[in-house]
């Protein structure tokens, strides 16, 4: 069964008397094992097949390389031996490709006895404690852990010291397009800007979403509101009514008392009540309409 304490870290497991620094390599003194450790020929030594971590940052690599050719190896690199005769790295890969470069023969390494699955949680504990995984490679380490494994997402959580919320949460990425991940891995879009881009319910929208949040600077607030204002249907405008023809009686009626009384009418109908203006041109005119009307009237 693998340790309990795994999720505490690499002390937990060794102890902290175990993780003293050993003597460099390229001391002439010989390194003396101390629980474990030996100095190991780096040619008897091979990389973890399940390493979670996939990219290695040239320009840091290169300063750790240029480090261990002034100081050595000042922190052992964790192995298991392998049935092959070989030693395979449980966590410190990125030492063991510097000190190749640097040009020694040997590395000062700690040799444990650690099952699949205690080397793959084993080598995910210790690139997250460095915070070396970008988020794609943090979410394939608990994805391996679980399909391999069988592990729960609440196993798994415990066992690396995460919560369960922030394991879900890693989990979700692996569901973006291969694209988008890769802007995940290249740093592009943080883990945050990711689960914007996944709320986005138009799967056909979310690399323009994760293109747009990129090109503006989006904090990971703003891409939220970004998305949610995406995902707001657009309001369709409702077709205009054509309105029922008929005929304009009001206006064949001001014709026909312009015609009778010679001058302009204007009929101001509402719905059922209205008022009927008549013009006139002077007193004598007005006089002449006062009594074309009385005598209509009376």
């Amino acid at each position: 069964m693998a340790n309990k304490s795994l999720g505490r870290g690499l002390s937990a497991l060794f102890g902290e008397e175990n993780l003293d620094p050993a003597v460099p390599a390229t001391s002439a003194e010989p390194v003396r094992p101390k629980n474990g450790f030996r100095n190991i020929p780096l040619r008897r030594i091979e990389p973890n097949r399940a390493q979670p971590r996939r990219a290695f940052d040239e320009t840091a690599l290169q300063e750790l390389e240029n480090s261990i050719r002034v100081h050595g190896v000042l922190a052992p690199i964790t192995v298991r031996q392998g049935d092959n005769g070989y030693y395979q790295i449980v966590a410190g890969e990125r030492r063991w490709r510097a000190a190749r470069r640097a040009g020694l023969d040997t590395i000062p390494a700690m040799v444990i006895d650690a099952d699949d699955q205690t080397m793959m949680e084993l080598a995910l504990i210790e690139n997250l404690q460095r915070e070396d995984l970008n988020p794609m490679e943090e979410a394939e380490g608990y994805r391996a852990l679980i399909d391999q494994f069988g592990m729960k997402q609440e196993t798994v959580a415990e066992r690396v010291g995460r919560s369960r919320s922030a394991v879900a949460n890693s989990l979700r990425l692996l569901a973006l397009d291969e694209d988008i991940r890769s802007m995940v891995a290249e740093g592009k879009l943080s883990s945050g800007h990711a689960r914007a881009v996944l709320a986005v319910q138009d799967v056909d929208k979310r690399m323009i979403a994760a293109k747009s949040m990129i090109e503006a600077g989006m904090s990971v607030r703003q891409a939220e509101a970004y998305v949610k204002r995406l995902n707001q249907p657009k309001e369709t405008p409702e077709p205009e009514q054509k309105k029922a023809f008929a005929p304009d009686y009001y206006a064949e009626f001001q014709r026909k008392l312009e015609g009778s009384l010679g001058r302009r009418v204007h009929i101001d109908h509402k719905k059922n009540k209205g008022k009927i203006v008549l013009e006139y041109y002077g007193d004598e005119d007005l006089e002449r309409l006062a009594n074309a009307l009385a005598s209509v009237i009376l």
